[in-house]
């Protein structure tokens, strides 16, 4: 029944899949959520795609969660609903319409943009109504529920309470408020992955490289990284610090991302070919200004 238990050998819950078509996939997630609402709610110089088509599908794709959500929690009249990021905008309303008791948190993992910025969207009250459906709205920061709130409060006709960051809209109440997230990291947690032990040295050996010293970055290839931007900063520091040419490489580990959109691509290209030209301007024998990986991480190392 699409259902799998989480672990198989010792099951805490179950899992509930929904499988999408290729154009569903196109449409719903390449399309509306990462052409539209990405570069959109980021503020990106990549102008955001909106397609009538996109939007149809990512309707229906909701409409599908919602369903499943539904029979998942046929016999609970007031379950805890939490829903994660971008993709499921209008999830909430969809469920309160059919289980009003429920009580639904959506947790919105990107920036939200200034008013004028969001209002690009064409369709920006089915997204800001399809949330409000939820009893809480958060935000990574602050900032980001300050500007949903103004949003709202100039999209819709709703009544927005700046004491205790609500919106109260057709009877329904709505809290927004920030929750900052980022990865529990301790010591014991990484001492019971037993990482491989690893030096720079090793590191900079496989690639035939020689240096002193070693930075490193680990990003997705994605245009609102700055990766570009970074290495710019390194060919600056190189420029105005010559006595570090030879000695000083910076590792970039990129994650290869969405490569079947065009934008996607053409990042990934043009890191590679900043990357390149950098190093050719200091080129030297057995240095590089910059060693690009274009690859998954899956394992931790050190």
């Amino acid at each position: 029944n699409d259902k799998l238990q989480v672990p198989p050998d010792e099951a805490k819950y179950t899992l509930r899949r929904l499988w999408l078509s290729k154009e569903e996939e196109n449409h719903f997630y390449y399309g509306f959520s990462n052409e539209g609402l990405w570069p959109l709610c980021h503020i990106a110089h990549t102008r955001p795609t909106f397609r009538i088509e996109d939007w149809d599908y990512y309707k229906k794709v909701n409409e599908d969660f919602a369903k499943a959500v539904l029979e998942e929690t046929s016999n609970e009249e007031d379950p805890f609903i939490l829903i994660q990021d971008y993709h499921f905008a209008l999830l909430p309303e969809l469920i309160k319409k059919e289980k009003p008791n429920a009580k639904i948190a959506i947790f919105w993992h990107i920036p939200w943009p200034n008013p004028e910025s969001f209002g690009i969207c064409p369709w920006q009250k089915e997204i800001l109504r399809g949330m409000l459906g939820a009893d809480l709205i958060g935000f990574h920061t602050q900032y980001h529920c300050n500007h949903f709130l103004e949003t709202v409060n100039k999209a819709m006709e709703s009544r927005v309470s700046w004491d205790n960051f609500s919106v109260k809209i057709a009877g329904q109440s709505t809290f927004v408020k920030p929750f900052p997230i980022s990865i529990a990291f301790t010591l014991k947690d990484y001492e019971n992955t037993s990482p491989k032990e690893y030096s720079s040295v090793q590191l900079l050996d496989e690639h035939g490289i020689t240096a002193q010293y070693m930075g490193i970055g680990v990003d997705r290839i994605d245009y609102t990284k700055g990766i570009i931007e970074k290495f710019l900063a390194i060919e600056r520091f190189l420029e105005k610090n010559p006595s570090y040419q030879g000695k000083f490489t910076f590792v970039q580990v990129g994650a290869p991302s969405r490569t079947l959109l065009k934008t996607y691509a053409d990042i990934a290209n043009a890191v590679q070919n900043e990357a390149d030209r950098i190093n050719w301007r200091f080129k030297s024998k057995n240095w590089k200004a910059i060693l690009l990986s274009l690859i998954h991480i899956s394992e931790p190392t050190r």
